[in-house]
Protein backbone atom coordinates (compact mmCIF):
# COMPACT_ATOMS: atom_id res chain seq x y z
CA UNK A 1 0.00 0.00 0.00
CA UNK A 2 1.50 3.35 -0.99
CA UNK A 3 1.25 5.31 2.29
CA UNK A 4 3.38 8.10 0.89
CA UNK A 5 0.39 9.35 -1.09
CA UNK A 6 -1.90 12.01 0.29
CA UNK A 7 -5.02 11.07 2.25
CA UNK A 8 -7.34 11.94 -0.62
CA UNK A 9 -5.51 9.62 -3.01
CA UNK A 10 -5.48 6.91 -0.35
CA UNK A 11 -9.29 6.92 -0.40
CA UNK A 12 -9.61 7.62 -4.13
CA UNK A 13 -11.14 11.06 -3.56
CA UNK A 14 -10.47 14.37 -5.29
CA UNK A 15 -8.39 16.88 -3.33
CA UNK A 16 -11.16 19.23 -2.26
CA UNK A 17 -12.70 20.59 0.92
CA UNK A 18 -16.03 19.03 0.01
CA UNK A 19 -15.88 15.30 0.68
CA UNK A 20 -18.55 12.77 -0.16
CA UNK A 21 -18.94 11.03 3.21
CA UNK A 22 -20.51 7.94 1.64
CA UNK A 23 -17.52 7.46 -0.65
CA UNK A 24 -15.08 8.20 2.19
CA UNK A 25 -16.80 5.76 4.55
CA UNK A 26 -16.98 3.04 1.89
CA UNK A 27 -13.31 3.40 0.94
CA UNK A 28 -12.37 3.41 4.63
CA UNK A 29 -14.21 0.15 5.27
CA UNK A 30 -12.54 -1.47 2.25
CA UNK A 31 -9.07 -0.37 3.35
CA UNK A 32 -9.79 -1.35 6.92
CA UNK A 33 -10.73 -4.88 5.84
CA UNK A 34 -7.85 -5.20 3.42
CA UNK A 35 -5.17 -3.99 5.83
CA UNK A 36 -6.56 -5.16 9.16
CA UNK A 37 -3.76 -6.32 11.49
CA UNK A 38 -5.53 -9.65 12.09
CA UNK A 39 -4.71 -10.59 8.50
CA UNK A 40 -1.02 -10.49 9.40
CA UNK A 41 -1.38 -12.34 12.72
CA UNK A 42 0.12 -15.52 11.29
CA UNK A 43 3.05 -13.61 9.80
CA UNK A 44 6.33 -12.50 11.26
CA UNK A 45 6.65 -9.81 13.92
CA UNK A 46 7.69 -7.42 11.17
CA UNK A 47 4.54 -8.24 9.19
CA UNK A 48 2.37 -7.61 12.25
CA UNK A 49 4.14 -4.30 13.01
CA UNK A 50 3.69 -3.19 9.39
CA UNK A 51 0.00 -4.13 9.46
CA UNK A 52 -0.53 -2.17 12.68
CA UNK A 53 1.26 0.84 11.17
CA UNK A 54 -0.86 0.61 8.02
CA UNK A 55 -4.09 0.38 10.03
CA UNK A 56 -3.03 3.39 12.12
CA UNK A 57 -2.24 5.38 8.96
CA UNK A 58 -5.64 4.52 7.47
CA UNK A 59 -7.39 5.53 10.70
CA UNK A 60 -5.46 8.81 10.86
CA UNK A 61 -6.30 9.63 7.25
CA UNK A 62 -9.98 8.83 7.82
CA UNK A 63 -10.16 10.91 11.00
CA UNK A 64 -8.57 13.84 9.19
CA UNK A 65 -10.83 13.74 6.15
CA UNK A 66 -14.10 13.24 8.02
CA UNK A 67 -13.52 16.32 10.22
CA UNK A 68 -14.07 19.65 8.42
CA UNK A 69 -11.56 21.38 10.70
CA UNK A 70 -8.85 18.74 10.35
CA UNK A 71 -9.51 18.48 6.60
CA UNK A 72 -9.08 22.24 6.20
CA UNK A 73 -5.79 22.12 8.14
CA UNK A 74 -4.64 19.20 5.99
CA UNK A 75 -5.53 20.97 2.73
CA UNK A 76 -3.48 23.98 3.80
CA UNK A 77 -0.63 21.65 4.71
CA UNK A 78 -0.82 20.07 1.24
CA UNK A 79 -0.71 23.57 -0.25
CA UNK A 80 2.47 24.29 1.72
CA UNK A 81 0.83 26.79 4.05
CA UNK A 82 2.47 26.54 7.44
CA UNK A 83 2.06 28.44 10.64
CA UNK A 84 -0.66 29.60 12.91
CA UNK A 85 -3.18 32.20 11.79
CA UNK A 86 -4.71 32.59 15.24
CA UNK A 87 -2.72 35.75 15.94
CA UNK A 88 -4.11 37.44 12.81
CA UNK A 89 -7.65 36.40 13.68
CA UNK A 90 -7.32 37.68 17.22
CA UNK A 91 -6.61 41.11 15.73
CA UNK A 92 -9.97 41.00 13.95
CA UNK A 93 -11.91 43.28 16.29
CA UNK A 94 -15.37 42.34 15.07
CA UNK A 95 -14.64 38.64 15.38
CA UNK A 96 -13.24 39.12 18.88
CA UNK A 97 -16.28 41.11 19.98
CA UNK A 98 -18.50 38.36 18.61
CA UNK A 99 -16.49 35.75 20.54
CA UNK A 100 -16.73 37.77 23.74
CA UNK A 101 -20.50 38.12 23.36
CA UNK A 102 -20.92 34.39 22.75
CA UNK A 103 -18.73 33.49 25.71
CA UNK A 104 -20.68 35.88 27.95
CA UNK A 105 -23.91 34.15 26.93
CA UNK A 106 -22.31 30.81 27.78
CA UNK A 107 -21.15 32.07 31.19
CA UNK A 108 -24.65 33.35 31.96
CA UNK A 109 -26.29 30.09 30.95
CA UNK A 110 -26.57 28.79 34.54
CA UNK A 111 -28.55 31.87 35.54
CA UNK A 112 -30.89 31.76 32.54
CA UNK A 113 -34.52 30.86 33.43
CA UNK A 114 -34.61 28.35 30.53
CA UNK A 115 -31.00 27.14 30.27
CA UNK A 116 -31.72 24.30 27.83
CA UNK A 117 -33.58 26.62 25.46
CA UNK A 118 -30.77 29.18 25.65
CA UNK A 119 -28.20 26.43 25.12
CA UNK A 120 -29.97 25.27 21.96
CA UNK A 121 -30.19 28.84 20.65
CA UNK A 122 -26.48 29.28 21.32
CA UNK A 123 -25.67 25.97 19.65
CA UNK A 124 -27.74 26.92 16.61
CA UNK A 125 -25.99 30.29 16.36
CA UNK A 126 -22.53 28.74 16.63
CA UNK A 127 -23.36 25.96 14.15
CA UNK A 128 -24.48 28.55 11.58
CA UNK A 129 -21.24 30.47 12.10
CA UNK A 130 -19.22 27.25 11.80
CA UNK A 131 -20.89 26.42 8.47
CA UNK A 132 -20.28 29.99 7.30
CA UNK A 133 -16.58 29.61 8.09
CA UNK A 134 -16.51 26.27 6.24
CA UNK A 135 -17.96 28.02 3.18
CA UNK A 136 -15.46 30.87 3.53
CA UNK A 137 -12.62 28.39 3.75
CA UNK A 138 -13.80 26.46 0.69
CA UNK A 139 -14.15 29.67 -1.33
CA UNK A 140 -10.75 31.07 -0.34
CA UNK A 141 -9.00 27.72 -0.71
CA UNK A 142 -10.40 27.16 -4.21
CA UNK A 143 -9.42 30.71 -5.16
CA UNK A 144 -5.86 30.07 -3.96
CA UNK A 145 -6.18 32.78 -1.29
CA UNK A 146 -4.46 30.75 1.38
CA UNK A 147 -4.06 33.59 3.87
CA UNK A 148 -7.82 34.13 4.02
CA UNK A 149 -8.35 30.36 4.00
CA UNK A 150 -5.98 30.15 6.96
CA UNK A 151 -7.97 32.85 8.77
CA UNK A 152 -11.19 30.91 8.13
CA UNK A 153 -9.57 27.82 9.67
CA UNK A 154 -8.60 29.77 12.77
CA UNK A 155 -12.20 30.96 13.09
CA UNK A 156 -13.41 27.40 12.57
CA UNK A 157 -11.23 26.39 15.51
CA UNK A 158 -12.84 29.02 17.73
CA UNK A 159 -16.33 27.85 16.81
CA UNK A 160 -15.40 24.17 17.16
CA UNK A 161 -14.16 24.88 20.69
CA UNK A 162 -17.39 26.69 21.49
CA UNK A 163 -19.42 23.73 20.23
CA UNK A 164 -17.37 21.39 22.45
CA UNK A 165 -17.93 23.71 25.39
CA UNK A 166 -21.68 23.73 24.71
CA UNK A 167 -21.70 19.92 24.64
CA UNK A 168 -19.96 19.86 28.02
CA UNK A 169 -22.38 22.40 29.45
CA UNK A 170 -25.34 20.40 28.21
CA UNK A 171 -23.97 17.32 29.93
CA UNK A 172 -23.46 19.32 33.14
CA UNK A 173 -27.03 20.63 32.99
CA UNK A 174 -28.39 17.13 32.41
CA UNK A 175 -26.38 15.75 35.34
CA UNK A 176 -27.91 18.21 37.80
Amino acid sequence: MPFSQDYFALFGLPVDFTVNRGELDGAFRQLQQRYHPDRAAAGSDADVRLAVQQAAAINQAYTTLKSPLLRAHYLLELAGVEGDSESRVTRDGLFLMEQIALRERIEELDEHPQPFDELEQLRSTVEVKFVDCEEQFAHHYQAGDYLRAQDAVAKLQFFAKLLEQLDELEQDLEDR
